[in-house]
């Protein structure tokens, strides 16, 4: 459903992530892991489209995206939740999750046949639906009691969490999240935990996940792909993966591993 070829970007003299080609199925978590500075964030804004590549190519369901904005590849089915949180900070926590589904629902209109869209009547009928789910999702992530508070208002953790019901609401292809229980307390990670095993378990997303906690990874990930120094330099099972040399060489930065 999702892959890269050959995907480069360089800032100057310096490559920061260098031909990294990888296909990735639905049905499978996929944990991207390396030390820091290898390029994983990088990864994730290349194939979002945050970042213009500077070499190679993203497709989705067969369909080179390279070239489209990051809201285009949205719209295509490409969800992002960011390392540092991305909300409307002065509207309700429920008024966030409610523009999610409201987007997600009218860029589905829009690829209706003509006559077949929302009429202006029927944004305000739907709205109801809108809410009800909003706050359905709001429950999912342990937030409904939070659901008139502003955004801003929440705790870091908390914001978190209302960044994950943001992705939910889109309902993408491809979920990518980066470091998505970073700045949690204790008691909030295994909330954002088991919404990602749940949707690992509908079998029908692809699961991008950046995370620094190997326990973390070694509890989802289907599969782990290491990055070092912005080169692919590992991908497999995750118990070999984890065993390789060269993986622990880079984790502890002992030396400049090459790929093998």
């Amino acid at each position: 459903m999702l892959e890269t070829r050959g995907l480069t970007i360089r800032f100057g003299g310096h490559v920061a992530v260098d031909q990294v080609s990888c296909r990735f199925e639905p049905g499978t978590l996929t944990a991207i892991v390396g030390p820091n500075g290898a390029g994983k964030t990088t990864y994730f804004n290349l194939v979002s489209g945050q970042l213009p590549a500077s070499a190679g190519q993203v497709l989705l369901d067969g369909e080179d995206v390279t070239a489209l904005p990051a809201p285009l590849r949205t719209r295509k089915g490409l969800g992002r939740a960011f390392q540092l949180t991305q909300l409307f900070p002065n509207l309700s926590v429920q008024e966030n999750v409610r523009l999610a589904v409201q987007a997600r629902e009218q860029g589905r209109a829009a690829a209706w046949p003509r006559g077949g869209g929302l009429e202006l009547f029927r944004i305000w009928t739907d709205r109801r639906e809108w809410i009800d789910e909003a706050q359905d999702l709001l429950h999912q992530v342990a937030l409904a009691d939070q659901a008139g508070a502003p955004a801003a208002a929440l705790p870091h953790g908390d914001q978190r969490k209302l960044e994950v019901a943001l992705l939910m609401a889109l309902d993408p292809k491809v979920y990518l999240f980066d470091e998505p229980t970073a700045g949690m307390g204790v008691d909030d990670v295994p909330v954002v935990l088991d919404l990602i095993r749940a949707l690992k378990s509908r079998r029908d997303r692809v699961i991008l996940l950046v995370e620094h906690k190997m326990d973390v990874v070694r509890e989802l990930a289907d599969r782990i792909v290491v990055l070092h120094n912005g080169k692919l330099v590992a991908d497999g099972e995750p118990a070999a993966v984890i065993a390789l040399p060269v993986v622990q060489q880079a984790y502890l930065g002992i030396v400049d591993e090459e790929p093998v």
